[in-house]
């Protein structure tokens, strides 16, 4: 016959195992200490690559909840940081929208991390037959292109004026999400917009490369904001973009070394 303590000692120890599996606040903070939320801003042709990149960072710091990305032009993004919209990291299409954030005292030393080239971009199998920049001089076009501030813009401007091009477009949009979808919606037969969204788009769009892209190559610098709420995962996220893994998941989109 067990002796009466031994029952008692048994209950004991299952009551003090069940306090400390319910009872203990849990720990949200990863064994690298990264935890909270993390807020990134960039520019909208990021999107396809750093949202897997977000995936990719959180499964390897899973303290840390990447906030649902904000993608527009880099220049509407600098813009609403200088205004003072709170962020952890901005990435940018271009190094000349990053320096008007850094030129702010908003950012120090920003990383370059990717490159980019301009490709025309047609409904599936070039119904119009373009072949280059001068096709879309043709009244019977309908060409939408991106604003000349933003980055998308700057380069399709450098390169219809290499071209000795003029083209009349039908809008200019504030980033190459726009011009790519007025052209898979239908809105327009063609557009202007970089080379990893018409890879991105699939068989939804042909691209038309361009002769003499590389001359208005975007680099795409990224950095962790000054302010930044959450400093320590910002400083690794930046570190993430910019290492081996980052780099393979931006060359599966396309995206070229700076």
């Amino acid at each position: 016959m067990r002796p009466p303590c031994t029952g008692i000692l048994a209950v004991a120890a299952a009551l003090l195992l069940t306090g400390c599996s319910s009872g203990a606040p849990a720990d949200s903070a990863t064994p690298d200490g990264l935890s909270g939320d993390l807020t990134v801003y960039a520019a909208a042709s990021l999107s396809g690559a750093f949202d897997e990149l977000a995936e990719e960072f959180t499964a390897a710091h899973p303290g840390v909840t990447v906030k649902p990305i904000s993608y527009d032009g880099s220049s509407v993004l600098a813009t609403q940081l200088i205004g003072g919209a709170p962020a952890d990291v901005f990435a940018s299409a271009d190094e000349k929208n990053m320096a008007k954030v850094t030129d702010a005292g908003l950012a120090d030393a920003p990383v370059d991390f990717a490159a980019n080239v301009m490709q025309i971009v047609t409904a599936p199998g070039n119904p119009l037959g373009l072949t280059d920049l001068g096709s879309l001089a043709a009244n019977d076009v309908t060409v939408v292109l991106c604003a000349p501030e933003v980055p998308c813009g700057t380069a399709s401007q450098t390169l219809l004026k290499n071209a000795g091009v003029t083209v009349a477009p039908a809008s200019e949009e504030q980033n190459v999400t726009a011009v790519l979808t007025k052209v898979t919606s239908g809105e327009a037969d063609a557009g202007l917009v970089y080379v990893t969204d018409v890879e991105a788009a699939g068989d939804a769009v042909t691209g038309v490369p361009i002769d003499g892209a590389d001359a208005a190559t975007n680099v795409y610098p990224i950095a962790a904001l000054k302010d930044a709420p959450n400093p320590d995962a910002a400083a690794a996220f930046v570190d993430f973009v910019t290492g081996a893994k980052g780099r393979a998941v931006l060359e599966e989109f396309g995206f070229e070394a700076p």
